[in-house]
């Protein structure tokens, strides 16, 4: 494929210390009109939420389309009739007219899509999570660096100037003073994804090859392929990939500062429960993380509080968000909007926000028309950090075992008070935490420096680390 010619001459540029990355910054100082020509690369719910942002932002054509499910690909047509369409990703990363890519497929093409893209020049703008496992996303980010092309993660919520004003609150007027702990909550109302018998038949409008890419070819037994691929390993992360990457930057970003990369030590307990369906990924799940200073708790509840119920199970603070302990009272952030509370939870302080919506997109094509990379404010390096909170704590859950008194009474500090919220969510239910659905983590440690799991127990979450992908669709390695 002419693809494959290219990105051969592509590696061997980078490794003489050559780059087309300068070539492309060359043609693109000379475009007169400094517009930027997109290609869309996924044209789902989110491709198209995101083609609406970027139209919005000025001097910016959505001039390319590409998707192997055909209906898709045909709808999205209708939207941009101008645009040029393909099946094949790497057919719209050959064509020179494109100059940046929207990457909006499911999670286990993230990271090979944007490494294609950058080897071909153009700049990528990443849908979260950044990677499907830890490996894949640090070759990203060697990629960006080789390349010297603007990559930008899908955290939305880092454009929101509310945050900046939510920083200065805690951190420079200590408006609650000393932050003691964080509780991050994703708890909202999912259904079961089914439970079939035999395999789901593919779609003949779909080119099935190109749809896995990377992940395994093995049989599929939910009821839709669409969406529902986050709840299954092969080529999801869960609700923690979904939601929980969003809210867990947030808390980097407005409590760490960034500061923490990666926590010292985390542990998990949790299970699919209740819906006996064809998903893999926990929908009730409790992540203890030690962070070496203030400790973070993470919630994620995806069921009813009661059976056949409409609510979700009862909670302090946003149900999609995070509420920071203070010696002087809480805050709770979510996205959008935030607001503190003195210690007998009178409101003391509002904070409103845009969500980052549209304010994103036009940082990234702002970093783009500057060729600043400075000025992105969700970096690939920067989002790589935070998604590797979601791969660890998706990591924990994979490597944790049957229930074990002794993993709670010895665990982290939190874990203990999350059981009892857990056991509590379940009794509805009638399930028990020492049911076989229910797992539990030991205590796992990391080493700062490499992102592994190390002393015991790591080898066994380890195996999460990097995936065995399909030939024709290795991640490379770039560092």
């Amino acid at each position: 494929m002419v693809y494959a010619t290219r990105r051969k001459f592509l590696h061997t540029g980078l490794i003489s210390g050559v780059t087309l990355a300068s070539t492309t910054r060359n043609v693109w100082s000379a475009n007169a009109n400094n517009e930027v020509n997109l290609g869309f690369i996924g044209c789902g719910g989110r491709g198209n939420i995101l083609m609406t942002a970027f139209s919005k932002v000025p001097g910016v054509t959505i001039g390319g389309l590409c998707d192997p499910d055909k209906d898709r690909l045909e709808k999205a047509k209708e939207r941009f009739p101008k645009a040029q369409t393909w099946a094949d990703l790497r057919d719209l990363l050959d064509d020179p007219s494109i100059d940046a890519v929207v990457i909006a497929t499911c999670n286990h093409w993230h990271c090979l899509a944007a490494i294609w893209a950058m080897e071909a020049g153009k700049d990528v703008y990443v849908e979260k999570p950044l990677s499907h496992s830890q490996w894949e996303g640090e070759q990203t980010v060697a990629a960006a660096e080789k390349t010297n092309r603007i990559c930008q993660l899908g955290t939305q919520q880092r454009s929101d100037p509310m945050q900046a004003h939510v920083k200065k609150f805690l951190h420079e007027e200590r408006g609650l003073g000393k932050i003691l702990s964080v509780q991050v909550n994703r708890i909202g109302m999912r259904s079961s994804i089914g439970k079939r018998a035999t395999p789901l038949p593919i779609a003949k409008e779909i080119d099935y090859d190109l749809w896995l890419g990377p992940a395994k070819d093995e049989p599929i037994f939910r009821d839709k392929l669409q969406y529902d691929w986050h709840w299954n390993w092969n080529t999801g992360s869960g609700e923690m990939g979904n939601w929980g990457i969003h809210i867990l930057d947030d808390v980097r970003n407005v409590v760490f500062r960034d500061s923490v990369k990666i926590p010292k030590r985390i542990q998990s307990i949790g299970g699919r429960v209740v819906w006996n369906d064809a998903g893999s990924t926990p929908n009730a799940q409790m992540v203890a993380i030690d962070t070496g200073s203030v400790p973070v708790q993470i919630q994620l509840m995806n069921i009813a509080a009661t059976p056949g119920g409409k609510k979700s199970p009862p909670h302090m603070g946003p149900g999609s968000g995070y509420i920071v302990h203070c010696t002087e009272g809480h805050y709770e952030g979510r996205r959008g909007g935030g607001a503190a509370f003195d210690p007998d939870g009178k409101e003391i302080q509002s904070f409103k926000g845009n969500s980052g919506n549209v304010t994103h997109q036009q940082n990234f094509i702002d970093a783009v028309r500057k060729r600043d990379r400075r000025i992105l404010n969700a970096d690939i390096v920067v989002g790589n950090d935070s998604t590797a909170w979601c791969n660890l704590a998706n990591s924990a859950f994979r490597a944790s075992g049957p229930w074990n008194p002794d993993s709670v009474k010895d665990g982290l500090p939190t874990i203990a008070e999350q059981s009892s919220v857990l056991a509590a969510t379940l009794l509805p239910y009638d399930i028990r935490l020492q049911s076989e659905d229910v797992k539990v983590s030991p205590i796992l440690e990391l080493d700062s420096k490499t992102g592994r799991f190390i002393g015991a127990d790591s080898e066994r979450a380890n195996r999460f680390f990097k995936r065995t992908y399909r030939s024709g669709y290795a991640v490379p390695k770039m560092t």
